[in-house]
C-alpha cells in the first residue's frame, strides 16, 4: 500500500483507489473532503496517468492552489504543476484562449468584471433614453447573468415570450435590447464577463465537434470539487467533457449547497445518478473537526429537509460543550454581548483573537458588531468585505494594464482617457462613444481618425487624442519587450497617475499611493514566482490572473491575529474554534426574502446547517427581540432554525431559563419550561433550556408602521421619578443596563445606566427606561 493510502480511513480510501467510472463522493461537513479529492489525483499520478491528461476543477484559486501543493508533496512538484487544475473560470479562460478563432475572438481578449459591465450597460441604458432609476445596471446585469448560466444566448430572450413577460411584470421590457447590445459591444471590445467564459466554452464545444473531440481525447480524468455548487452552463460542459470516458469523480454536500442565488442547482448533485447510472457512491460521514453536539445538533436540523441525499454525519470527538442560545433585546445589546463573551472567553482561556469568528446573514449585520468590538480594542476584519482591487486606484492603474494589452477594451479606456486630466472632457467621449456605437467598432478605431466617423472636433482635442493613443502604443512596447512588473512601473509613472497620487498629502492620498505601491509589490510577487515556476512573467498573463481572483483570494491577511466577522456565504469551506452566529430571527435567518417556497426554506436551512458547522469547539447563537429598519424598532420573534435545533444539544447559562413553545404556523415564542416536553418533532427529545441573559417574555406584537422607534405597544417606560440606583432596567435601544448613579433635579435629572455596550449618562425625562428589577 502506498504510504498516502494509510493516512486515509477506510471510506475516504475507497473513495481514492476506486478510480475507474464515474463516481459521487457525498462528503460530510469536516469528513476530509478535499483530502481525499487531493489524495485520488495523487493516486492516479502514482499509478501511471499523465498529470496533462488530469482535468480538476475548483471554486476557488486558493483551494487549487493548496490542492496542487499538497499533491507536489506526495507525487514530485514537476507532476503537480503540469496537471490541468484550477477554477471553473481560469480552465475554461485557457481553453478559450486557445480556441479563441473559433468564435471570432483574439487571443488576448480582456476579462471583464462585474464594475465594467455595469459601467458598459450603464452606457447602452443612457444611449437608448431609458430611465436609470428604472433599468439598475446591477439588476439588468442579474438578469443577463442568469440567462446567460442557463445558456440563453440574446436572440433566444429577445424571442421568447415568457421572458418578455417577465421582464414586462419588472417594468423592464427592453432588457432583451439591452442583453443584445451588451453583447455586440463586448464583442467590438474584445472582451468576455465571467458568464462569458461558461457561455462561450459551452458554444465551442456544441458548435465545434472537431474542439469537443479534442479535449474529451485530452482528459482521460475528470474531478470537480464542490459539485452541489455548480450551474447549468457547468453542468452541461462536464457532461459533454465526460462522455467519451465517463470518468469522472464529483465530491460535494447536497446539505451545503447555498448558492441557488448565484444559479447553482442542487439537482446537478441529486440527480448525478441519472446520467450515470453505473456510478459508485462513497459516503464520508466522519467529521473530524466538531464536537459530538455540534454534530448531532446540526444533524437535527438538517433533518427537516426532504431534498437530501441520505448520509449519517458522525465523530468520535469529545462531548464538548453545549450549544448556547442567547437572547438580546437590541442588535446593540446582540453586539456587545457577543463582545463580551469572546473578551471573558479569551482572557479565562488563553484564546487568541483568530480562534474566534463571528457570522452573519447580510453584510448590513457587520455595522454594530464592528462598534461593539471597537469599544473593547478588539481587533478584526471584515472577511469579503471591499476588495483590494475594487479600489478607485487600484481599477485606474489595472485600467491602464488593460489597455496596454487591449487597446479595444472600452471600458478601461473610459475610465483612463482623461485621468490624470488631459482636457478630455464628456461632451469629446459622448460623440466618439456614439461614432463607435453607431459603426459597430471600439472607440479605440475611433480615435485614430475621429473624422472618418463624422465626429466634429477642434484641433486642440484631435491632438490631445493623438497624444494619448502615442502613449498607449508606448505602453503596448514596453509590455512586449519587459516583464509585468518593469511595463507596470514605468505606465504607472509615464501616465502621470503615481505623480498624481503623490501630489495629494492628505491622508486618503497617502492611504491611495500605499495602495498603488502594494499593487505594484504584488506584481513584482507574480513576476518572481512566475521566473521561480518557469511560466509566462508577461504584462498579459497578470492580469488574466487578477481578473479570474475570486473573493476569498482577495483576502491577504489571513495569518493576522484578529477575529474574523463575514457573512455564512463567505464563511463555507472555512472553520474556526469558537463560533458566534447573530441574528437569528424570522425575517433575517431565514431571510424574508427567501420565504416564499419550501425550496427557499430549504436553501436557508443548509445555510444554518453551513453555518453551524464552521464551529469546532463551542457554538453561541444569539437573536434580538427587537432591531431597527428603516429608522424604527421592529419587534422579531426567533428563528425557526432554533426550534428545530434537537434540546438534548442545547443549554442555559443564565439566572432564569426559558424554552421554545410548540409554535403556531407562523410564530414562534418563548414560555417558562413546564411539564410539557419543549421542541417536540417528529421523534421524541429530551428537554433542555436556552441560554439568555435576564431573559423576559419578549414582545410579541409586530410593528405597525406609524409605531416609530418604541415599536412595542406593551413597552410602557416607567416615570422618571420611579428611577433609582441600583434598578435593572430596559431601554430600547440599548437593551439591559444597570442604574449606577443619579444627579441633578426635576428636568436635569440624569442616570449613569451601565449597560452591555458601556456606560452611557442619559438625561431621563428623555430616556424611557423601564424598570425590570427594583433595587
Amino acid at each position: 500500500m502506498h504510504d498516502y493510502l494509510k493516512k486515509l480511513n477506510e471510506a475516504q480510501r475507497e473513495a481514492v483507489v476506486n478510480t475507474k467510472g464515474a463516481s459521487l463522493v457525498i462528503a460530510g461537513a469536516g469528513s476530509g473532503k478535499t483530502r481525499v479529492l487531493t489524495y485520488r489525483i495523487a493516486h492516479l499520478l502514482a499509478n501511471g496517468v499523465p498529470p496533462y491528461k488530469i482535468l480538476a476543477l475548483t471554486f476557488t484559486n486558493k483551494a487549487a492552489r493548496e490542492m496542487k501543493q499538497r499533491i507536489g508533496e506526495i507525487v514530485g512538484f514537476e507532476h503537480a504543476s503540469n496537471l490541468w487544475m484550477g477554477t471553473f473560470h481560469s480552465i475554461f479562460a485557457r481553453i478559450l484562449r486557445y480556441e479563441s478563432a473559433y468564435l471570432g475572438y483574439d487571443s488576448n481578449y480582456t476579462i471583464y468584471d462585474t464594475s465594467d459591465s455595469k459601467n458598459l450597460i450603464k452606457s447602452i441604458i443612457k444611449e437608448k433614453k431609458l430611465d436609470e432609476k428604472t433599468y439598475k445596471p446591477g439588476q439588468i446585469l442579474g438578469r443577463i447573468s442568469r440567462a446567460k448560466n442557463n445558456l440563453i444566448t440574446p436572440s433566444t430572450y429577445q424571442n421568447n415570450s415568457t421572458y418578455y413577460s417577465t421582464d414586462e411584470a419588472h417594468r423592464v421590457p427592453y432588457t432583451g435590447q439591452i442583453y443584445a447590445a451588451y453583447m455586440k459591444r463586448c464583442k467590438i471590445s474584445g472582451a468576455m464577463d465571467f458568464d462569458d467564459l461558461l457561455l462561450n466554452t459551452n458554444i465551442l464545444l456544441r458548435d465545434h465537434k472537431a474542439v469537443l473531440e479534442k479535449y474529451q481525447q485530452k482528459f482521460d480524468y475528470i474531478l470537480v470539487d464542490e459539485y452541489q455548487d455548480t450551474n447549468f452552463a457547468q453542468y452541461l460542459i462536464l457532461k459533454k467533457l465526460a462522455e467519451k470516458h465517463h470518468n469522472i469523480c464529483v465530491v460535494g454536500d447536497d446539505s451545503q449547497s447555498i448558492y441557488a442565488f448565484r444559479g447553482a442547482k442542487i439537482e446537478n448533485i441529486l440527480n448525478f445518478q441519472k446520467d450515470y447510472p453505473e456510478m459508485k457512491v462513497f459516503k464520508l460521514e466522519h467529521n473530524y473537526r466538531s464536537t459530538q453536539n455540534i454534530v448531532n445538533a446540526a444533524n437535527s436540523v438538517i433533518a427537516n429537509n426532504q431534498k437530501q441525499l441520505p448520509k449519517k454525519v458522525f465523530t468520535e470527538n469529545d462531548e464538548g460543550e453545549k450549544i448556547g442560545i442567547v437572547r438580546a433585546i437590541t442588535e446593540v445589546e446582540e453586539g456587545h454581548l457577543i463582545a463580551n463573551s469572546i473578551q471573558e472567553k479569551r482572557l479565562n482561556e488563553q484564546k487568541k483573537f483568530s480562534d474566534f469568528a463571528i457570522l452573519y446573514r447580510t453584510n448590513a449585520q457587520s455595522r454594530i458588531l464592528e462598534e461593539a468590538l471597537r469599544k473593547r480594542n478588539i481587533p478584526y476584519r471584515i472577511y469579503g468585505g471591499l476588495s483590494f482591487y475594487q479600489r478607485k486606484e487600484i481599477k485606474d492603474l489595472v485600467g491602464y494594464l488593460r489597455m496596454t494589452i487591449n487597446p479595444n477594451d472600452d471600458e478601461a479606456l473610459k475610465r483612463i482617457i482623461n485621468y490624470p486630466a488631459r482636457g478630455i472632457g464628456s461632451t469629446t467621449m459622448s460623440k466618439l462613444e456614439s461614432a463607435a456605437t453607431a459603426n459597430g467598432i471600439s472607440i479605440w478605431q475611433v480615435l485614430a481618425a475621429p473624422q472618418n466617423y463624422g465626429v466634429n472636433i477642434n484641433s486642440g482635442t484631435t491632438k490631445k487624442l493623438q497624444g494619448f493613443i502615442i502613449l498607449v502604443q508606448q505602453f503596448t512596447e514596453l509590455a512586449a519587450n519587459n516583464d509585468a512588473y518593469d511595463a507596470a512601473i514605468q505606465i504607472a509613472s509615464n501616465s502621470g497617475l503615481l505623480k498624481d497620487l503623490y501630489n495629494d498629502k492628505s491622508p486618503e492620498g497617502r492611504s491611495r499611493y500605499e495602495n498603488i505601491q502594494e499593487l505594484l509589490n504584488g506584481i513584482k510577487d507574480f513576476v518572481s514566482n512566475a521566473h521561480e515556476e518557469g511560466t509566462d512573467v508577461k504584462l498579459h498573463t497578470y492580469i488574466e490572473n487578477i481578473a479570474l481572483l475570486t473573493d476569498m483570494d482577495k483576502n491577504k491577511d489571513e495569518d493576522q491575529e484578529r477575529i474574523t466577522l463575514m457573512t455564512i456565504h463567505s464563511a463555507k469551506g472555512l472553520e474556526f474554534q469558537h463560533l458566534y452566529i447573530a441574528g437569528l430571527e424570522e425575517g433575517l435567518f431565514p431571510s424574508s426574502m427567501s420565504m416564499e417556497s419550501p425550496e427557499e426554506i430549504e436553501e436557508e436551512r443548509r445555510l444554518f446547517y453551513v453555518a453551524l458547522t464552521r464551529a469546532e469547539q463551542t457554538a453561541s447563537l444569539y437573536w434580538c427581540q427587537s432591531r431597527y429598519k428603516w429608522g424604527s424598532v421592529e419587534s422579531k420573534s426567533p428563528s425557526r432554525f432554533l426550534k428545530e435545533l434537537d434540546q438534548a444539544y442545547i443549554e442555559a447559562t443564565s439566572d432564569d431559563n426559558y424554552s421554545f413553545e410548540n409554535p403556531e404556523p407562523g410564530q414562534t415564542h418563548f414560555r417558562k419550561p413546564g411539564s410539557q416536553p419543549a421542541f417536540q418533532n417528529s421523534s421524541t427529545r429530551k428537554s433542555g433550556t436556552i441560554k439568555s441573559r435576564n431573559m423576559r417574555q419578549p414582545m410579541r406584537s409586530r410593528p405597525t408602521a406609524n409605531q416609530g422607534p418604541a415599536a412595542d405597544p406593551n413597552f410602557t417606560p416607567d416615570p422618571p421619578e420611579n428611577i433609582k440606583e441600583g434598578q435593572t432596567v430596559i431601554h430600547q435601544r440599548f437593551g439591559r443596563g444597570e442604574i449606577t448613579r443619579i444627579e441633578g433635579e426635576g428636568t436635569n435629572r440624569k442616570a449613569s445606566v451601565q449597560f452591555a455596550s458601556g456606560r452611557k449618562t442619559l438625561l431621563l425625562r428623555f430616556a424611557k427606561l423601564k424598570v425590570i428589577k427594583a433595587s
